[in-house]
């Protein structure tokens, strides 16, 4: 029986090295390749982040600390980007202290943008959605991020509904995060995972986190409390042949949640100012965040790095259940 396991692991594994080795666009880090190959715990995380989420050089040290988190927790990290026209999956420290200087120059790259900034070799940072696609094609299957996007307040007449959303319904990846971020309208954003099927999954908690705070007023779809469960969970989904990926939702912990109050008033503002603006799209949620930095005097920001930590460890947990 062992040696039937064995030889069909190693089949699995092969298939899963030639598959990767055809797409030409696709480079995954000799740390990880080696990782994943032997069955041990990956995790995914995103590089809009670096490049749109944090100022340098608060970037890079997050970035850092954020893989350290995961390799603590006993996972290999997997930051991924497109570099020169490749979809990386792996970054090296140089690689992501480019991505942090460059900043806001480097191109937010969703599903829509990538076929360009391959063919023309350039540069992108990854948000939730191109994370999980890149992730998917690598053989990863836990991925840590801060919060998803979702549908926008006044979504009705703009239409503004991130891919996140439907990325989620369709790549077997499960996400980590705290929650969609509270700059949304979070009963739509429910909705709408329940339209496509995503299961909603609040880790010690029955209600959805809103990104800088606990709580939202919103119910998740179950509770779980063991990294050892959420692997389960997502190894029965598979099985069964499910399509589409899986959310987490992991408050960020109490000592660095912030004022409900504070931070709704901060968003209010911040949803104004951009209206008067005329700003929309991709632009959007990098506009608010740093918006709702100014606002609350950068208390946000402090609060947005300890979620990602606390994420990440989470997710290296699960990770490392999946793979025993």
């Amino acid at each position: 029986m062992q040696e039937r396991e064995k030889s069909s692991n190693f089949a699995q594994n092969t298939n899963w090295f030639i598959i990767i080795s055809m797409n030409a666009y696709l480079s995954i880090s000799d740390e990880v390749q080696h990782a994943l190959r032997e069955g041990r715990a990956v995790v995914a995380l995103e590089s809009t982040i670096i490049s749109h989420g944090m100022p340098y050089p608060q970037n890079v040290s997050t970035a850092l600390s954020v893989e350290q988190a995961v390799r603590d927790a006993g996972a290999v990290p997997a930051t991924i980007a497109i570099i020169g026209g490749k979809m990386k999956a792996g970054c090296s420290k140089e690689e992501i202290e480019y991505l942090g200087k460059q900043g806001q120059q480097v191109t937010k790259a969703s599903r829509r943008d990538l076929p360009v900034l391959l063919a023309r070799g350039m540069d992108g940072a990854t948000t939730v959605t191109t994370t999980m696609m890149i992730a998917s094609m690598a053989g990863i299957r836990v991925f840590a991020t801060g919060g998803i996007g979702g549908v926008h307040r006044g979504a009705e007449t703009t239409m503004d509904i991130s891919a996140d959303l439907e990325e989620l319904a369709q790549t077997p990846v499960m996400v980590v995060c705290a929650g969609a971020k509270s700059i949304l309208d979070l009963g739509l954003t429910l909705e709408y995972l329940e339209t496509k099927g995503v299961p909603v999954i609040g880790y010690g908690t029955d209600e959805l986190p809103a990104f800088y705070t606990r709580h939202s007023g919103f119910r998740v779809d179950y509770r779980i409390d063991s990294p050892a469960e959420l692997a389960s969970v997502y190894k029965a989904q598979r099985a069964a042949g499910l399509k589409g990926g899986m959310l987490v939702t992991n408050p960020i912990p109490e000592e660095y949640s912030m004022p409900e109050d504070v931070i709704n008033a901060a968003i209010d503002k911040a949803l104004q100012e951009a209206a008067e603006k005329g700003i929309h799209g991709k632009q959007t949620t990098p506009f608010l965040l740093a918006k709702v930095k100014e606002l609350t005097g950068g208390d946000s920001l402090a609060a947005n790095i300890q979620l990602v930590l606390n994420n990440a460890r989470l997710a290296a947990e699960a990770a490392v259940e999946m793979a025993e």
